[in-house]
């Protein structure tokens, strides 16, 4: 490790970020963010992990692009220049995906062009890609993509296991199993979602109960941003401005109190 500590400061922030993306920051169940593929393509384990894995890699390959050209990309067109990064390599990945898998290519249809729009990514190039270093960068990227993946796959494997007593194709209920067809129907998108969302909701008031610092779960922010370390933050966006607002009033609220001291002397 050199003495100035940047090998451990990328270490530590690398691993910081595959758990914010896991857990934390989880982007379906605690950020609520591309619920479209979330719920349309779910209807099995096996699809639900081939968008989220696809996702990933798209995800990954951009944050390490953009973060490599933020000095480059002028503010001006960013955005711009973000979607021609992610559709890039979202047209490869399908290309991919239709030469090498195309039963999951036939699956996923509409929905692998339409990962351009999905505002995980494009949220994650803009609050943090563009802002840090390439290794974090890469790291936040394979972390919300995990995080997306284990999300989708869940709700995959719920809704098949309940709608068709299967679990990645293979049978594992007993053929006195009736299916419930409606989980594997668009409402039951709906149900499992909503039922593994209350199940960390009820983890994360638990966990405050025991004296746990839960704050971070289910906001994705703690609010504090004078002491918040999380450089992806997109309050961050006004950080230097609550920064001197705080100190201004801070002394201001120092001063009214040295001159109301004064005067009641």
């Amino acid at each position: 490790m050199s003495k100035n500590g940047k090998s451990s400061y990328t270490s530590g922030s690398s691993m910081e970020r595959l758990y914010n993306g896991l857990v934390k920051e989880n982007p379906t169940f605690v950020l609520m963010l591309g619920m479209c593929p979330t719920l349309a393509v779910t209807t099995s384990a096996m699809n639900g992990l081939g968008m989220g894995l696809t996702t990933m890699v798209v995800l990954a390959l951009s944050n390490m692009i953009i973060s490599l050209l933020r000095s480059i990309i002028p503010d001006k067109v960013r955005i711009p220049a973000f979607i021609v990064v992610i559709a890039s390599f979202v047209t490869m990945v399908e290309l991919l995906l239709e030469g090498f898998i195309p039963a999951l290519y036939d699956a996923l249809g509409l929905y692998i062009p339409l990962i351009v729009v999905n505002c995980i990514i494009l949220g994650r190039a803009e609050s943090y890609a563009s802002k840090n270093p390439v290794i974090p960068s890469l790291f936040d990227g394979i972390g919300m993509g995990l995080g997306f993946s284990f999300a989708l796959t869940c709700i995959g494997a719920v809704r098949e296991l309940i709608g068709a007593g299967e679990l990645f194709g293979f049978r594992i209920m007993p053929e006195a199993y009736v299916p419930c067809a409606i989980f594997i129907m668009a409402p039951g998108a709906f149900f499992v979602l909503a039922a593994l969302t209350a199940i960390q909701n009820k983890i994360r008031i638990n966990g405050e109960k025991k004296g746990k610092d839960m704050s971070k779960i289910q906001s994705g922010c703690n609010e504090d941003c004078m002491n918040c370390r999380e450089e992806g933050c997109s309050h961050r966006f006004y950080g230097s401005s609550v920064k001197e607002n705080g100190k201004a009033g801070n002394a201001g609220g120092q001063a009214v109190k040295s001159t109301d001291g004064k005067g009641r002397e």
